[in-house]
């Protein structure tokens, strides 16, 4: 006989959004005695939001039998469509076929499916928006939409809402496709969806966001997202992924220590139990190091990210160009930037424009910066307001435009100080002071130089301190190549010369003259002293 005591604890748990202790009253009760369809369903929420997919799955599939066995249709319909969008995410799309296609088939059967018909079809429309047909998956999606109002369903219309915006926008309809994403969050704000596709439409959504350059809306979303987060102390699923969100932005501010708590916190809900977590928080982790100068461990990161399935651009291109790889990075940023959908390709222009600058074809800098400019017409962002005016100015130095140059460079900066973005702005103060130093007005080139470094220093940005004192002659004390401060951070670990020349593919010779150049720009004269600097500089 099953506990009532245990179920209704269960129960109540799930109604709490106590995961945990749901979780393992009703895995009491279904080791013991048996769940029905119902409570089975119950079982695998919870467990999905622990965690753990394949108890997930194991228990929605015993749930469709249960409903099946009962004549509980439309609980079974529910069950096998969950099970088909949940195996989506766990990338088993041929299950994920075979469940959708049970659910079809129960629906297709019954006589007044009501809202239920277009539950059924999600599945299938996500699988077409995933294989890359965007215009099939628009057509499915609104016709979900319309029968989600019809039927006044609005967790379905919500979840349809998520597809269609994100098919819109994939399809190059943006500002409409954003207008869906808006009424799908609206609801998850209002509480008017369950906490599985909440967590799914906020991600997305806000992933969607920063891709778009939308800074605006990503940190509306991350607010909703991370009170919903904060609100279940025991969510496991989602958590990771919210951190590695929170983290993109963090970077983006300049709070480049919080980012770094918040890429740890992702990783360590990743080994928690939220997969998702492994497709954001390795390259945020990148990202970080990178822009720090740890580029050892950014190329970890970033091969991390790559197996994951997170494609590791422009990252990974940006930092090959910093370790002086021009010829890889360029051909890598064009293959990515060749074979994605439009929004992805968009994000990547800026990158593409600065890597094929820097490989001295102005001509495909030119053109794709002109095909941000389209992009910039539809999409009207401070955000991409700040990036097209940064790529122009980088664009027209290249050109020997250097007038109209500082100007981009001028708009550039104070877009991206409007924006927050205190990285970036110094970044469009050095394209500025180059252009100035070009037309022969040194002492405003410096002016530039110098507010440019300062912004660098207290972000701990030390490969453009190291770019920018290359590029003026600086050798003040301090002054690191990104190379110098790898084997910095190397030596602070209490490695030999030997062992930093394999992790790093260098002769131990090669080493040895780097750690004598580290020794003579910080006047140092041992590993200890070497090692002091580095934590005292917070470089490890």
């Amino acid at each position: 006989m099953i506990s009532s005591s245990d179920l209704d604890a269960g129960r109540a748990a799930v109604a709490d959004r106590r995961w945990a202790d749901a979780l393992e009253s009703l895995a009491r009760v279904d080791a013991r005695d048996g769940l029905a369809g119902s409570d089975l369903q119950l079982l695998a929420i919870a467990a999905l939001l622990r965690g753990e997919p394949r108890a997930s799955d194991d228990a929605l599939a015993r749930a469709y039998a249960a409903h099946l066995s009962d004549e509980d249709t439309a609980g079974a319909a529910r069950a096998a469509g969950w099970l088909a969008l949940n195996l989506i995410e766990q990338g088993d799309f041929t299950n994920s076929v075979l469940w959708a296609a049970r659910a079809m088939r129960i629906v297709g059967a019954m006589t007044a499916p009501g809202s239920l018909a277009g539950f059924a079809r999600l599945a299938p429309a996500v699988g077409q928006l995933g294989s890359g047909n965007a215009a099939e998956a628009v057509h499915a999606f609104e016709e979900i939409l319309e029968l989600a109002d019809r039927e006044c369903d609005p967790e379905l219309a919500a979840i349809a809402g998520l597809g269609l915006g994100k098919s819109l926008i994939e399809a190059g309809s943006t500002a409409e496709g954003f207008a869906h994403l808006d009424r799908a969050m609206a609801a998850v704000a209002a509480g008017e969806v369950d906490p599985l596709p909440t967590g799914v439409i906020s991600c997305a959504a806000i992933s969607d966001a920063l891709l778009a350059f939308d800074l605006e809306r990503a940190r509306a979303w991350m607010a909703v997202l991370d009170r919903w987060c904060g609100e279940q102390p025991q969510l496991v699923a989602f958590t990771g992924q919210c951190r590695a969100l929170e983290a993109a932005l963090l970077l983006v501010r300049g709070a480049w220590a919080e980012a770094a708590t918040a890429v740890e916190l992702a990783l360590s809900r990743f080994r928690a139990g939220d997969y998702r977590a492994v497709w954001g928080a390795p390259y945020q982790l990148a990202e970080l190091s990178r822009l720090r100068g740890a580029f050892h461990s950014a190329e970890e990161s970033y091969r991390r990210a790559g197996e994951s399935g997170w494609e590791p651009q422009p990252g990974a291109s940006l930092l090959n160009l910093a370790l002086g790889r021009t010829g890889r990075a360029q051909e890598e940023i064009r293959r990515s930037a060749a074979g994605v959908d439009p929004v992805t390709r968009r994000h990547l222009l800026p990158a593409l424009i600065e890597i094929e600058v820097a490989a001295g074809d102005c001509g495909a800098a030119r053109r794709a910066l002109e095909e941000l400019r389209d992009a910039h017409r539809v999409i009207l962002t401070p955000m991409l307001d700040a990036t097209v005016a940064t790529a122009d100015a980088r664009v027209l130095l290249s050109e020997g435009r250097a007038t109209d140059a500082v100007d981009a460079a001028r708009r550039a900066v104070r877009a991206w100080e409007e924006v927050g973005a205190p990285y970036e702005a110094a970044r469009s103060r050095v394209l500025s002071g180059r252009a100035l130093e070009t037309l022969g007005q040194a002492t405003a080139a410096q002016a530039e130089f110098e507010a440019a470094r300062a912004a660098f220093l207290a972000l701990g940005a030390e490969p453009a301190v190291a770019e920018l004192a290359q590029m003026t002659g600086d050798r003040r004390t301090g002054v690191l190549t990104p190379r110098e401060l790898e084997v910095l951070r190397l030596v602070s670990t209490g490695l030999t010369n030997r062992a930093i020349g394999t992790k790093l593919s260098l002769s131990e010779k090669t080493v040895a003259r780097h750690l004598a150049n580290i020794f003579g720009k910080l006047d140092l004269s041992t590993r200890a002293a070497a090692t002091a600097y580095a934590y005292e500089n917070g470089l490890v």
